[in-house]
């Protein structure tokens, strides 16, 4: 028996007046679906899954959806009222005895919050990170009975560990309908048993998840004898990745790998690792950074004690932990952005460090993007005698020949990001250390990354969520497991997910960063209380200005709603606001408890 159809597109068109974002678009959703879409920032997906929630209307076609199906539907901007309890947004008017003794329920809150105690359920919404609403937005639409769940990125400020447990929750709803649109790769593959690609206004359709999709892609570009060498070549890099991983990423395709072979059957390895690190030797000599039993504090919290860790040339290493136990304060120790509070920091000579952090650097809004770019260099080596102009470096990070002449100022939020990178890429560093530099990028622009940074013949310091990309690019990994050490990770990121289960004291989702208690902290001086009172006074006035621009902002979502190419950009700018301010209030947290 088919399985039961519950929404249809049929011709659906939907333009905001520069082109179509949607052309003709016909396609069907039944019961029990798992379909992961994938495409360009601003080429449609999001508006997709509006038009699927009934949330937009289209200029032309029929949307329709079968009687009595229940829809639930994730947003990328969460709206909910900062003055309700977690309580009230999850459970609605449940009473307690009700949701718990839903078996569901219980495995939601404690997958996803640690827990449910009424420490947990009670607090408001208002003082939350970006990552605890996401978790809340999460829990509501995960307890309750649907046929269909809409998620547009889902895993947004989620940490590997999260993301995980959400994949198998997910597969473990029999019957359900999603669509997720996500950057996240991993989780794609995870969920997905089809994969639609939004491009150039239509919906492309193809059999099993991210890994399937790229072969699948290949074969048709194989089959059409597509030309676009660039494309083609990175596409290329991609199956070589993909075939030399994992066998689980080759078992989902419901069709022959064969096919593919003559994409491939000549194709290298990602990266030679022994020529890179020959490389990396002669740039960098044998030291880059050493930790020697070094204590390293925020406030009075010790993050890491007695800490030895070596990095050589040509390390490639992933750092995994939970959101807030000093992945960030490690990376800013390393470069000497904070110092250790006991032991010593060893730093190479020849050291030539680029940290790309969660923050945008404020740039000339009138620049145009080459302008900017060349600002730092107008040419740089990538190694073995080759070397990129400005303008070559920024087309391979997404920045075509027109996009180069668009001014600083009107760039998205994701367009910013890839900016920053290219810059910092300009200076030709020995050392790259990136902190989550898969915000607000596209797959393919996390594809074109992935091959540049194949050619960085230097040390690699990568902490990111996205799993995908961290086995992507990593050769090696370490966990912060929150004890004041460095665990190695021979297994991967496999073996992190097996320990952090494993741990008994396992911090909640919930847990303030910089939360200790006071028999952990000796007392201050008055000198250094009065030091960490001016920070958070000046931490409060940052937050106060924040909290200006990011209500005029939802303010001028709220009056173009109807605009929604003017609510995207809007989005653009809000997002990395939000994410200053989450910074910015887990500092503040720390510092207040240090005071107590």
């Amino acid at each position: 028996m088919a399985p039961r159809s519950l929404i249809n597109l049929e011709n659906v068109s939907l333009n905001y007046g520069k082109g179509a974002v949607l052309d003709e678009v016909s396609l069907g959703l039944a019961e029990g679906a798992r379909i992961g879409v994938v495409g360009r920032n601003g080429g449609g997906k999001s508006s997709l899954i509006r038009i699927l929630s009934g949330q937009e209307t289209p200029n032309s076609g029929r949307v329709s959806v079968s009687g009595g199906t229940h829809l639930g539907t994730l947003a990328q901007i969460d709206q909910a009222d900062p003055n309700k309890t977690v309580r009230e947004i999850v459970m609605g008017d449940q009473a307690d005895h009700e949701w718990a003794s839903n078996a569901r329920a219980r495995d939601v809150l404690n997958g996803l919050f640690g827990g449910f105690s009424e420490e947990i359920l009670s607090r408001k919404m208002g003082p939350l990170s970006g990552g605890e609403r996401r978790r809340v937005a999460l829990a509501r639409l995960l307890i309750i009975d649907l046929d269909v769940l809409l998620l547009d990125e889902p895993t947004n400020h989620l940490d590997v560990e999260a993301v995980s447990w959400l994949a198998t929750h997910l597969k473990s709803r029999r019957g359900l309908a999603l669509i997720v649109v996500t950057h996240d790769r991993w989780f794609l593959d995870e969920v997905s048993e089809k994969t639609w690609e939004v491009i150039d206004g239509k919906v492309e359709e193809y059999e099993g998840g991210y890994s399937a999709f790229v072969l699948a892609k290949a074969e048709r570009m194989r089959q059409s004898s597509v030309e676009e060498q660039k494309r083609n070549m990175l596409i290329k890099k991609e199956l070589a990745w993909l075939r030399r991983g994992a066998p689980a990423r080759t078992s989902k395709p419901k069709f022959r790998i064969d096919a593919a072979n003559e994409l491939i059957e000549n194709e290298p390895p990602p990266r030679n690792n022994v020529e890179l690190l020959a490389f990396a030797n002669a740039r960098l000599g044998k030291t880059v950074y050493e930790l020697h039993n070094a204590t390293i504090r925020i406030g009075e919290r010790d993050l890491f004690k007695h800490l030895d860790w070596n990095i050589g040339p040509g390390d490639r290493i992933g750092i995994a932990g939970v959101n807030g136990a000093g992945k960030t304060t490690l990376l800013k120790t390393l470069t000497s952005q904070l110092k250790v509070s006991a032991g010593k920091l060893v730093t190479g000579t020849t050291v030539k460090a680029a940290f790309l952090d969660q923050h945008l650097e404020e740039l000339n809004p009138k620049w145009r993007v080459l302008e900017a770019i060349e600002n730092i260099a107008t040419h740089v080596e990538i190694g073995k005698g080759k070397s990129l102009s400005a303008s070559q470096l920024g087309e391979r990070l997404g920045f075509g020949s027109d996009a180069q002449w668009t001014p600083v100022g009107d760039l998205s939020g994701g367009e910013r990001r890839r900016l920053q990178l290219t810059r910092l890429l300009m200076g030709g560093p020995n050392v790259l250390i990136l902190d989550e530099p898969t915000n607000d990028f596209d797959v393919e622009t996390l594809a074109a990354l992935e091959d540049l940074l194949d050619s960085f013949a230097g040390t690699l310091l990568v902490v990111s969520h996205d799993r995908y990309f961290l086995e992507r690019v990593c050769d090696t990994f370490v966990g912060v497991m929150g004890d004041g050490g460095l665990q190695g990770l021979p297994g991967g990121l496999e073996q992190y997910l097996e320990l952090r289960a494993r741990q008994s004291a396992d911090p909640t989702a919930f847990t303030p960063v910089g939360s200790s208690t006071g028999a952990n902290n000796p007392q201050l001086t008055a000198a250094q209380k009065r030091e960490l009172q001016k920070d958070q006074q000046r931490i409060e006035r940052s937050i106060s200005k924040l909290d200006t621009q990011i209500k005029s902002l939802l303010s001028d979502m709220e009056t173009y709603s109807s605009d929604f190419e003017k609510v995207a950009k809007l989005n653009d700018e809000l997002q990395p606001l939000i994410q200053e301010k989450e910074t910015l209030e887990e500092r503040w947290m720390e510092i207040s408890d240090s005071l107590e």
